[in-house]
C-alpha cells in the first residue's frame, strides 16, 4: 500500500514516515501543498495524509484537487493541530474521510489508516512497541548549553524522550569545553541527525552566549513553533519541560518559565548553602523587577519563536543572569503589567541540583554586581 504524506513540519512528518514504513507501508512525502499535488499525480497513492495549515497554499486546496479536478475517491486523512471547527466542517464537505487533531498517538494513526485501507490489523507486539508515542501539535526547539559535561550528559534519556515525543529538536551547544564533551555529543547525535544538532563554540562564552548561539541556530528552522532552553544535567526533568510546552500550547502566554518553588508532591532538593544564597538573590531580583515572579533563574524556559527572536538574539551583558535580562527585556518592550500577563511561572514537579555545578560560592558574590549592571543598563524604573 502506498501513502502520500503532506506536511510542512518535517520534524513531525519524518517520525510518522518511519513508523509507517516499520509497519510495512510505502511512503512518499511533500512539504507543501503544491509539491503534494504534483506528487499525487505521479505516485498515485492509496491514501493521502494531509495537514491543513501550510504556507502559501492550504491543505484544503489539495482536497479540492483530488476530489474535484482529479475526480478521485482516494481516501484522505487530515492531521492538523491549529484548525477551527468551521475549517474542519469545510474539509468534510470537500470529501475527506477522517480527521485527527494533534497531538496524536502514533498507534491511533496506524489504526485509522488500517481502517481506511481495509488492511489487517498490525500485530499486538508491534503496537505495544510504539505505545505512548505521540505526534505533537507544535514543533519545539530546545537549546542545551554544555560546558565540560562529558560525565553528566545522559544520552539514553535524551534519545528515549525523542522517541516518545515527536516534534522536538535538541540543539546542544558545546561552549568551548576542554574535555570530551564534543565527542560525547557527536556520539549522541548519531542516528538522530533529524532531531539533534550541535553548535560548536571554540571559545567559552558562558551560558548566556551559548543559549543565544543555540537560539540563532534554531531560528533558521522555520518549522519550529517554540524555542526554549534546558540545563544539560537535566536538573529539570524532560517530562516537566514537556509540561511547560503543554501550558504554552493551551494558553495565551508567550513564555512559560519553570519554577523551583516547593509545593505538594514536588521533589526539590538542593545543597543548603546554595539554597540560602539562591533565596537571597531571588529576593533581590524580585525587588529589581517588581513583577512578582519567584524564580527567574530556573534553567528551564520555553517561548513563542517570535518572542525568542526578540529577547534571545541580542547579546546579554551578563553571563549568568541572562534570565533576568529576558524578563527585563519583556518589561521594556511590553510594559510591566502587560509583560506580567504574558509570562507564566509554572512550578516544577522535580528539580535536583546536580553535583558539578559550574557556579561557585565566589561566583555567587559577583551576582550582586551583575544585578547592578542590569539595573543601570536597562534603566529599570519602578
Amino acid at each position: 500500500m502506498k501513502i502520500l504524506a503532506i506536511d510542512d513540519q518535517q520534524l513531525i512528518l519524518m517520525s510518522l514516515v518511519k513508523r509507517l514504513e516499520d509497519a510495512g507501508l510505502e511512503v512518499k512525502t511533500a512539504s507543501t501543498a503544491e509539491q503534494g499535488m504534483k506528487l499525487y499525480d505521479s505516485y498515485q497513492p492509496d491514501l493521502v495524509i494531509l495537514d491543513i495549515n501550510m504556507p502559501y497554499i492550504s491543505g484544503l486546496e489539495v482536497v479540492k484537487y483530488i476530489r474535484q479536478k482529479r475526480k478521485s475517491q482516494t481516501p484522505v486523512l487530515i492531521m492538523s493541530g491549529k484548525t477551527g471547527e468551521e475549517t474542519i466542517k469545510q474539509a468534510y464537505e470537500l470529501g475527506i474521510n477522517d480527521f485527527m487533531k494533534k497531538p496524536i498517538s502514533l498507534n491511533e494513526v496506524l489504526m485509522r489508516i488500517q481502517s481506511l485501507l481495509g488492511i489487517n490489523p498490525l500485530q499486538a507486539s508491534f503496537m505495544e512497541v510504539h505505545q505512548n508515542q505521540y505526534l505533537h501539535k507544535y514543533c519545539v526547539g530546545v537549546v542545551i548549553p554544555c560546558y565540560n559535561e562529558e560525565n553528566r550528559i545522559s544520552g539514553k534519556v535524551f534519545r528515549e524522550f525523542l522517541q516518545q515525543n515527536r516534534g522536538y529538536h535538541f540543539c546542544f551547544v558545546n561552549d568551548g569545553s576542554t574535555d570530551n564533551t564534543l565527542a560525547v555529543l557527536e556520539q549522541l547525535r548519531t542516528g538522530y541527525e533529524d532531531s539533534i544538532s550541535i553548535v560548536n563554540c571554540v571559545k567559552n562564552g558562558g551560558k548566556a552566549e551559548a543559549v543565544r548561539q543555540g537560539t540563532l541556530h534554531l531560528l533558521q528552522d522555520r518549522q519550529l513553533d517554540y524555542i526554549g532552553y534546558l540545563d544539560a544535567d537535566l536538573s529539570t526533568d524532560l517530562s516537566d519541560f514537556n509540561e511547560l510546552v503543554n501550558t504554552l500550547e493551551s494558553s495565551d502566554y508567550q513564555i512559560v518559565s519553570g519554577s523551583r518553588i516547593h509545593r505538594m508532591g514536588a521533589t526539590i532538593t538542593k545543597q543548603s548553602a546554595r539554597k540560602i544564597i539562591s533565596k537571597t538573590i531571588n529576593l533581590i531580583i524580585q525587588g529589581l523587577l517588581g513583577m512578582g515572579f519567584k524564580d527567574t533563574q530556573c534553567g528551564a524556559k520555553v517561548m513563542d519563536r517570535n518572542l525568542a527572536a526578540v529577547v534571545l538574539t541580542n547579546s546579554f551583558i551578563t553571563k549568568w543572569l541572562f534570565d533576568v535580562e529576558i524578563f527585563v527585556r519583556m518589561r521594556k518592550i511590553y510594559g510591566k503589567e502587560r509583560a506580567k500577563s504574558l509570562i507564566c511561572e509554572q512550578p516544577l514537579k522535580r528539580w535536583i541540583h546536580a553535583d558539578g555545578s559550574k557556579l561557585s560560592m565566589r561566583d555567587s558574590v559577583t551576582i550582586l554586581g551583575q544585578l547592578t549592571r542590569i539595573a543601570w543598563h536597562y534603566r529599570i524604573a519602578s
